[in-house]
């Protein structure tokens, strides 16, 4: 029963103290309540259970008053279950009935979100609460509040405004997984971006490794992490289209072959290399009855037409003798495969590094070595610039400027919001848009050379200048952006070091 009467207040910086003085509760009438933080391991152990048959429960406990008059403890439920475990068995042990002391919190009634957000506070400063606990908690009680109490959460928390999206992303880790990003020092957002990949192979390690890098480089930057998970998204993407590749194969009952190891004989072959009885060509279109029709995958996930096994179905190979495999042959294949991973890791740098170029474009103060190379760029004029001003291609640079949906924003109305002291901002995210445009595509035409090149073997000076230039803005940004390894590769040859 309790012994003093709380007062219930709007105020939602209100501390316990401010509230009303701890009053005293018969444990029996306290439940736990739906928005208590801990859902796992919630029974009391035997130590705590003893200590309250000795000493009662010490500190007081926070609940919130319920409609059918009792009170749900959103901290100290635990101690509770404790103290009516020892109720329990005062008598017969010839031990006193004790009742807790316990806030009651009726500014809280109808808050679930910011109850919750309590709780876990708590909760996150005491031993053996689970990372997926914490997780949940964090998204449910961010989602169920109102824009200033999420504010005044999330710095509590040290989280983003993001939290709740990332709490929930991040639980689809299994929870020896999530211990393990935990205890690596991954944040939030890491955990989460570990979520959106961990069905790429290596990905747990490989991020682990560059969280480690960035780590040891000691300025508090992320760009070997960003860097990283540009490469797994990418590798994800990849993944997503084998699979739907498979998927397409299944639905129309055509099987895919497996990869037969080299110390057995495969039987199947591609339709190409086969006719039929009658020294016809076979193709998909007059195989796709045969029995043994099936397929596998290329390098870009379409399908190779094959016969399963065609000296069962009937099928004559074409005469065509086999040549072994040369030294040649193989080196080639070998320069196939690093030209594709080549291509994918270009295409995903582009990512982090025009995320980067976003956040210099949208700072206060725009660096100045990013001013002088604009106005170096705008000066000099040079023809890939030109030709980019007259594709009238405003998609990149609305993107740099920080349009909301750069397809449909134009660039020329978000760069109108920009203040007049931030007029170099606004040029040097033109002159970026050049840049990356030019940098899309790995493979390119030289005119100089009329050949085509690869732009991570062989960019142009100016190509390599920008690189290099975001580069040192990076590592000036706390080291927040780093070139990927293909880049590195690319500008390799001019660094000013290497010219030497």
């Amino acid at each position: 029963m309790a012994t003093a009467v709380s007062v219930p207040t709007d105020n939602p910086d209100a501390h316990e103290e401010d509230v009303a003085p701890f009053i005293y509760l018969d444990p029996a009438k306290v439940v736990r309540d739906e928005q208590n933080a801990r859902e796992h391991d919630t029974e009391p152990d035997g130590e705590l259970i003893a200590s309250v048959k000795e000493i009662g429960v010490e500190d007081p406990i926070s609940v919130r008053p319920r409609p059918d008059g009792t009170f749900g403890a959103f901290k100290g439920w635990r101690r509770t279950q404790a103290a009516q475990i020892a109720n329990a068995t005062a008598e017969e042990d010839g031990r006193p009935v004790r009742r807790v002391k316990a806030y009651v919190r009726e500014d809280l009634v109808g808050r679930d979100g910011w109850t919750r957000f309590l709780s876990l506070v708590e909760n996150s400063h005491r031993e053996g609460m689970s990372e997926r606990d914490t997780l949940r908690s964090q998204e449910l009680a961010l989602i169920d509040m109102s824009d200033v109490e999420r504010r005044k959460a999330t710095r509590a928390l040290g989280v983003g405004r993001n939290a709740a999206k990332q709490a929930k992303a991040a639980q689809r880790l299994n929870d020896a997984t999530l211990r393990r990003a935990s205890a690596g020092g991954m944040d939030l957002e890491q955990t989460a971006q570990l979520a959106e990949v961990e069905n790429v192979r290596g990905a747990e390690n490989r991020l682990m490794r560059a969280l480690q890098r960035d780590q040891d480089e000691g300025n508090g930057g992320r760009g070997h992490w960003d860097q990283e998970m540009a490469l797994l998204r990418s590798e994800q993407a990849d993944a997503d289209v084998r699979a739907k590749a498979e998927a397409e194969l299944e639905e129309a009952s055509i099987p895919l072959l497996e990869r037969v190891p080299s110390y057995e004989k495969d039987p199947s072959r591609p339709l190409t290399e086969l006719t039929s009885g009658l020294g016809n060509p076979l193709a998909e279109a007059n195989h796709k009855n045969c029995p043994g029709h099936s397929a596998r995958l290329d390098e870009e996930h379409q399908p190779v037409w094959h016969c399963a096994d065609p000296a069962v179905y009937g099928h004559k190979v074409r005469p065509k003798p086999k040549q072994p495999k040369t030294e040649e042959e193989e080196q080639k294949a070998e320069e196939r495969a690093r030209t594709v991973a080549c291509n994918r890791a270009w295409k995903a740098a582009a990512g982090p590094r025009q995320e980067f170029v976003r956040r210099l474009v949208r700072g206060k103060t725009l660096p100045d070595e990013a001013r002088q190379f604009a106005q170096r760029i705008m000066l000099e004029l040079p023809r890939f610039y030109g030709k980019w001003a007259d594709k009238q291609r405003t998609q990149t640079m609305a993107l740099l400027l920080g349009a909301k949906d750069p397809e449909k924003d134009p660039a020329s109305e978000t760069a109108a919001g920009f203040p007049k002291n931030r007029l170099a901002n606004v040029v040097f995210a033109q002159v970026a848009a050049a840049f990356e445009d030019d940098l899309r595509e790995p493979k390119k035409f030289d005119t100089a050379r009329m050949d085509h090149v690869y732009l991570w073997q062989t960019p142009d000076r100016l190509q390599a200048a920008y690189l290099l230039l975001v580069e040192s803005l990076g590592r000036a940004d706390d080291g927040s952006y780093q070139l990927s390894e293909v880049e590195q590769q690319a500008v390799a040859s001019h660094r000013p070091d290497a010219q030497a």
